[in-house]
Order: structure tokens, then sequence, then C-alpha cells
């Protein structure tokens, strides 16, 4: 059974939350899957995983790219897992890939100010539960550390 984390962002944006994550993903020994809903984002995080850090940067490609599969992190618009990723991340509201049950977990980052993203966060929620996954719900403190609330 996929577990299902929803990160339910408020005092941290997208480009702060997602590098670390990425980060203790690959620490465990997972490929990943950053999973947009526009072309203009996913451009963003491809130019932001490069520079997020002056210590460190993540490698990673596209799903166009030629060598997609042996990337530690692809990127992508489409419901593909070209490097055989382990953990997927939905950014900007991207819909739960039909072979959810083939990732070990799937994180959903939302904004928590932005009312469209809530509504989203909590459809995916449901459609997660209806299908038997394992959920849990994580919310930023207010010294940005992540609490779980369900």
């Amino acid at each position: 059974m996929t577990e299902i984390l929803f990160y339910h962002m408020q005092r941290q944006p997208l480009e702060k939350v997602l590098p670390n994550l990425v980060e203790r993903s690959l620490g465990r020994g997972w490929q990943a899957a950053i999973q947009a809903a526009t072309e203009e984002r996913l451009q963003a995080l491809d130019d932001h995983l490069w520079t997020y850090s002056d210590e460190s940067f993540l490698p990673h490609g596209t799903d166009r790219d030629p060598d997609a599969a042996g990337q530690p992190v692809v990127l992508t618009l489409r419901d593909v897992n070209p490097n055989t990723a382990s953990i997927r991340f939905l950014v900007e509201g991207a819909d739960l890939p039909p072979d959810a049950e083939s990732y070990e977990r799937i994180c959903i980052l939302f904004d928590g100010t932005d009312q469209d993203a809530l509504l989203r966060a909590r459809e995916q929620w449901r459609q997660a539960k209806e299908a038997g996954h394992a959920v849990a719900y994580w919310q930023q403190d207010d010294s940005g550390r992540w609490n779980k609330k369900a």
C-alpha cells in the first residue's frame, strides 16, 4: 500500500520545502519524480534545483532527457516514471498518478494560503482514502517545523 503524505505549506514556499524533502528521499536511497502541472513551474523547478543552495544542488533531469532513466530525480508534467522512482512529489495540484500503488510514497505539497489549492488537496485526500492508501497530513508550525496532524 502506498503512503500518501500531504504537506500543508504555510510558513515556507515550495522552493524552500521541496529541495529538503527531495534530499531526505535521496538519503534513503530512493529515486524521485517531481510532477508539476504547468510548463512554467517545471522550468522554474528545473532551474531552482541547481541553484537553491550555495553548498549543494540536486542532480536531476526531465522526462524529455534521453538519459532520464539514469537520473536520481526526474521532473515531469506527465504520468511517467522513467527512473523507476520510489517517491513521487506532486506540486501545484498535479493529479494522483493512475499507478499510485507502484510508489512507496507520494507527497502532495500544497500552498495553505491558496483556497483553490486547499480544495484540490481535500479532493486528493478523499481520492487517496477511497483508493485504500495510507494517508497522513503534515502542517508547518510557526517555526517552520512539520507536525503530523492526521
